[in-house]
């Protein structure tokens, strides 16, 4: 029996077929097995950003069970993923940082994007080294200290608001700009780095992000950060295109009833990333929901 504090459901059409140039499309969110009557839902993510990986498929699970058609679609940068959502290609951005991380991209996007509430308060930009680094706590002790690093500081994906956060804001801030370069790649080759430098005890400083699952894998702590800037605490968005809750009222006020802790966003993300990991992620769902059966108002169970 399905448990559901939502109205009437409403039949609606298929959307378009989807524009955009990705990665891949498909995994255990493709939407064929259990397709429903209220239309086609895409789902716009990127992988390695494991947030937004975590949502999109509790997102395929409980709109499938509402109704609707699930279409995953992978992208590896986050402006084409914008572009993409304001266009109408992607119809749901599942975990944004709209207010200080994505803001430049809200800006030139924002008029064609629909906020759908946000899923989690107090995420955050950080600068991390790891824990043996006693004499190296804040920002600032970056300063002076390049040949210990290399003159480098580890990134992720060069599109990434974290990457300009780091590199137009918080590095000039510091005056790091003129001692360190922002090394940039993925997500993946940062945690390989990181781990590598962690087990051969050297010096290593990493952008990071939380929540993130890393920070329960790796040894390391957050620098401080008294000049601010990395940015302060935001929320995490469901985003929609222009339009997304008129023509989906029932997506809309089952994701507007999501919100997570901070116990409850860490269990679905280890759970999808670590206990059960890649083409296991609809096992993974099950296991959380399994585990957090009152998670939020608008949950769908069967």
């Amino acid at each position: 029996m399905k448990k559901r504090h939502l109205t009437g459901i409403l039949a609606m059409g298929a959307v378009g077929a989807l524009a955009l140039t990705s990665c891949a499309n498909g995994g255990a969110g493709d939407g064929d097995a259990e397709g429903g009557d209220l239309g086609t839902i895409t789902l716009g993510y990127i992988p390695s950003w494991t947030d937004g990986l975590s949502t999109a498929y509790l997102l395929e699970d409980q709109l499938t069970k509402l109704g609707y058609t699930v279409e995953m679609q992978t992208l590896t940068e986050a402006g084409p993923l914008y572009a993409g959502l304001a266009q109408g290609d992607v119809d749901i951005y599942p975990s944004a940082w709209p207010e200080l991380t994505h803001a430049s991209y809200m800006e030139e996007y924002g008029d064609d994007i629909e906020d759908l509430g946000a899923y989690y308060e107090g995420a955050q930009l950080t600068l991390a080294v790891p824990s043996y680094m006693d004499d190296i706590d804040s920002i600032e002790d970056l300063k002076g200290n390049a040949d210990r690093f290399d003159g480098k500081i580890i990134g992720i994906e060069p599109g990434a608001g974290l990457t300009a956060q780091t590199q137009d804001v918080a590095m000039p801030e510091y005056g790091l700009d003129e001692e360190y370069e922002l090394v940039t790649s993925s997500t993946a080759a940062m945690l390989t780095e990181l781990g590598n430098a962690i087990d051969n005890e050297e010096d290593i400083v990493v952008t990071l992000w939380r929540p993130f699952w890393a920070y329960g894998s790796y040894d390391v702590k957050d620098l401080e950060d008294p000049n601010g800037g990395m940015g302060g605490n935001e929320a995490l968005h469901f985003l929609g295109t222009s339009g997304f809750a008129e023509e989906f009222p029932e997506a809309a006020e089952l994701i507007a009833g999501i919100q997570l802790d901070d116990e409850q966003y860490a269990s679905l993300e280890d759970l999808v990333v670590n206990e059960y990991g890649e083409g296991q992620e609809a096992e993974a769902i099950d296991a959380w929901l399994e585990e957090n059966p009152d998670a939020f108002d608008t949950i769908v169970t069967e």
